[in-house]
C-alpha cells in the first residue's frame, strides 16, 4: 500500500438508520514517496537511541521508572477527563477525599495495568489476550466497571455527541471487531513486510483508535499499546517513553489528525505528527533523566557532607524518595528501622535541607513531598 494512495475505509449504513465507519485492513506492505517521512524516522530513531543510552548508563534506573509510569497514568487519564494530579496519584487511598477517590482509582488502575502488561510481555506477545487482561485491570472498580471489562464490545459505541444520531464518529459495528483486531495483531507481528517499526506502531495506534474495540478505555489502552510495542520490539530497553503528554499538549490536533485519516485518507500527515511526537518526547525524557541524575548526585553529596552519623539512614530515605516522592514519618520509621522520634528528626533534617516539604499544613498526619524531584516531571 502506497501511503499517498491509502484508502482508510468506507461508511456503512446500518439497518437501524445510523452510519458507522468500516476501516480497511492494514496487514500489508506500506511504502511512500515523501522523503520527509524517512528523515523523521531517522530523527526519531536517533532520539530513542539517546534515551536508551541514558537508561543503560543510569544506576538504579528502576528507581525513576515508577514516576514516569505515574506521570503517564495521570496524563493519559486526564485526556479522558480524569482530574487527579501527580501529588494525589502518589498518595495512599485512605488519604484521598471521597469525591476524588474515583479519579484516583482510575489513575492507579492505569499504573497497575501498565506495570502488569509490561511484565506479561515476558511470556505473552502483544495480542487480544494481553489487551483484554490489561483492559480488565484498567476498569476494575471504577466508572467503567459495567462496560465489559476484559472483553471486546458486543454493542455499538460512538465518540462525541449524546447518541448515535448526533455522534462525531461511529466506529465499526461490533460484528467486525474480532476480524479487524485480528488483522491488527497480524500486522504488528508480520515479519514478511518491510515496514519500519515506528511507522508500524503509528499505523497500529490509528487503527486501534478507529476500531475502538472496547466499550470504554480505548484511548488509554491505545496509548499504552505504543509503550508495549516499543518494549516488545526492543526499541526501548526500559519503559521510559510515553506519548500522552505530547497528545495532551494539543488534544484537538491529536484528534484532528486521527479524523483526517478517516475522512481525507491522510495517513501521511498522521505519520509525520506521530514521528515528530516520538522524537520530541524522547528528547524531553532524556533531558528529564539528565536532570534527575544531576539532582541525585547533588543531594547525595550534600548528605555525605552534612548529615554525619545519619548519612546512612539519610541515603536510604533519599533512594526511597526517588522511587516514591511522597512519604509519612511512620513510613520513614519502617524504612529506617528506627524509633518514631529518630524518623521524625530525620524528616525534619530533610525539611531543613530543602529536600522535603510538608504538603498538608496540618500538625498531625503530616505528609511530606520531594518537590524538587516532582517538578522535573
Amino acid at each position: 500500500m502506497e501511503i499517498e494512495k491509502f484508502s482508510a475505509g468506507k461508511p456503512i449504513k446500518h439497518l437501524t438508520g445510523y452510519t458507522y465507519f468500516l476501516p480497511n485492513g492494514i496487514n500489508e506492505e506500506w511504502t511512500w514517496q515523501d522523503a520527509t517521512i524517512n528523515k523523521l524516522i531517522e530523527t526519531a530513531a536517533i532520539k530513542l537511541g539517546e534515551l536508551n543510552s541514558y537508561a543503560t548508563l543510569v544506576p538504579n534506573i528502576d528507581l525513576f521508572i515508577q514516576l514516569h509510569v505515574t506521570k503517564e497514568a495521570v496524563i493519559s487519564s486526564r485526556i479522558e477527563g480524569t482530574q487527579t494530579n501527580m501529588d494525589e496519584a502518589l498518595l495512599d487511598e485512605e488519604e484521598i477525599s471521597p469525591e476524588r477517590k474515583n479519579d484516583w482509582q482510575e489513575v492507579n488502575n492505569y499504573i497497575t495495568a501498565l506495570n502488569q502488561a509490561i511484565a506479561e510481555l515476558e511470556k505473552l506477545p502483544i495480542s487480544t489476550r494481553l489487551l483484554k487482561q490489561t483492559h480488565k485491570t484498567l476498569l476494575q472498580s471504577v466508572r467503567g466497571e459495567h462496560k465489559l471489562p476484559g472483553d471486546y464490545r458486543t454493542s455499538q459505541n460512538w465518540i462525541g455527541g449524546n447518541s448515535l444520531m448526533d455522534a462525531v464518529f461511529i466506529p465499526p459495528h461490533h460484528e467486525h471487531v474480532y476480524d479487524l483486531m485480528g488483522d491488527l495483531e497480524k500486522f504488528i507481528h508480520n515479519q514478511d513486510i518491510h515496514v519500519p517499526d515506528l511507522v508500524k506502531i503509528a499505523i497500529a495506534h490509528y487503527q486501534f483508535e478507529t476500531i475502538h474495540p472496547f466499550l470504554d478505555g480505548n484511548g488509554r489502552i491505545g496509548r499504552l499499546l505504543i509503550t508495549l510495542f516499543l518494549i516488545d520490539k526492543n526499541i526501548m530497553s526500559k519503559p521510559l517513553l510515553y506519548l500522552s503528554t505530547y497528545f495532551e499538549k494539543n488534544k484537538s490536533l491529536y484528534y484532528d489528525n486521527l479524523t483526517h485519516v478517516r475522512t481525507k485518507n491522510d495517513m501521511k500527515q498522521w505519520l509525520k505528527y506521530f514521528l515528530v511526537g516520538i522524537a520530541e518526547t524522547a528528547e524531553q525524557a532524556s533531558q528529564t533523566l539528565s536532570a534527575v541524575i544531576a539532582l541525585k548526585m547533588k543531594l547525595e553529596t550534600e548528605i555525605y557532607q552534612s548529615f554525619g552519623k545519619k548519612s546512612s539512614k539519610a541515603n536510604l530515605l533519599l533512594q526511597q524518595l526517588f522511587k516514591k516522592p511522597i512519604i509519612h514519618v511512620k513510613q520513614v520509621q519502617a524504612l529506617t528501622k528506627t524509633s518514631y522520634k529518630a524518623a521524625n528528626d530525620l524528616v525534619s533534617d530533610f525539611v531543613a535541607a530543602g529536600i522535603l516539604k510538608e504538603m498538608t499544613g496540618q500538625s498531625r498526619n503530616r505528609v511530606f513531598v520531594f518537590e524538587k524531584y516532582l517538578e522535573l516531571f
